[in-house]
């Protein structure tokens, strides 16, 4: 009924888009650069960046009123905002997925060409859940919830990896350190460390056999709650939507000075809150904080009276002190 009612008009309605944005400005454009052979990954590319377009209108008509509704800070500091917003449309237009295109999918495919030529070819996990509910025809739903929670639960040991091991935490800290946290804030990454984690979600993606559609809906949803959830607006679920769905004083707290990126001993790597979606990871893996406010944000060594380090306020300064720390 579900998919009938919401999956399928949905579905239908963005490959009529698609098939429009590629046909008008894509697909010429592939073929004035002489890349006929790529029409196909064009193709996929369009679907990509139509949902950062649709995303980038859900920013700026939904997120950005409710900032200015019950902003948490005002007055922030438009500069540093503005390298955040560079960080989201290098990767909602299209441009970081294109370089993991061409440096990233060749290598998945031959790893996954040869496992099939020694007899393997990965798994289907909707196949293997679909005895859990026999009788229903229409599963597409039900495949998009059982990805979803997969894709979150790999995102929570990602997210936990990011905080547990010095190097990759030195590559992870260009995120956390930023002082004026907006619904722009979830894209700023150092791009090794996006690498590293597009690396292992796409290969999960090949390994678990999510359908290519699947996997759009799946990105797509996870980035618009992480949007959410770095708003800087005072927001919040209530005391068991906050234990349903990650918001924003929940993912604030993973954010603030001296408690999300460290462990009982200042100065130690740990946090809490490292759920993207759904705080049940934090809670059945005992990370889970609720006692937080809407604190500031940063780490501990950027303020004066621990040393005041330096993290970058451009988006190169951040690339190379981030690759600095990582070899330091």
């Amino acid at each position: 009924m579900i998919d009938d009612l919401l999956i399928t008009p949905l579905t239908d309605a963005f490959g009529q888009v698609q098939q429009q944005l590629f046909e008008a400005v894509v697909q010429p454009l592939v073929f004035q650069f002489g890349m006929g052979n790529l029409l196909e990954d064009a193709y996929v590319a369009t679907g990509w960046l139509l949902v950062g377009l649709l995303q980038l209108l859900v920013l700026l008509c939904v997120m950005g009123p409710l900032e200015r509704w019950r902003p948490v800070e005002v007055g922030s500091s438009r500069s540093a905002v503005w390298v955040d917003v560079l960080y989201t449309l290098i990767h909602r237009l299209g441009l970081f997925r294109i370089a993991m295109f061409f440096s990233v999918e060749p290598l998945l495919d031959e790893f996954f060409g040869q496992a099939r030529l020694h007899g393997w070819d990965g798994i289907q996990l909707d196949a293997l859940m679909a005895p859990w509910w026999p009788g229903v025809s229409d599963t597409a739903f039900l495949s998009f919830v059982v990805y979803l929670l997969a894709f979150d639960l790999l995102d929570y040991w990602i997210h936990r990896g990011q905080h547990q091991f010095d190097r990759w935490w030195a590559l992870h800290a260009v995120h956390h350190s930023q002082r004026h946290m907006t619904m722009w804030s979830d894209n700023r990454n150092h791009l090794l460390d996006d690498a590293l984690r597009d690396v292992i979600v796409a290969f999960t993606a090949r390994a678990i056999g999510v359908p290519p559609g699947q996997f759009v809906a799946v990105v797509a949803v996870t980035q618009l709650v992480e949007n959410l959830s770095h708003i800087n607006a005072r927001i919040t679920f209530g005391w068991l939507g906050e234990r349903l769905l990650v918001g924003p004083r929940f993912h604030r707290q993973h954010h603030g000075i001296g408690v999300g990126h460290e462990g009982h001993a200042p100065g130690t790597l740990g946090g809490c809150n490292f759920a993207v979606l759904f705080p049940v990871w934090d809670i059945l893996f005992g990370t889970a904080r609720f006692d937080g406010q809407f604190d500031p944000t940063g780490i501990r060594d950027q303020l004066p009276e621990h040393g005041g380090r330096d993290y970058g306020s451009g988006f190169w300064a951040q690339q190379w002190l981030g690759l600095k720390r990582l070899w330091s």
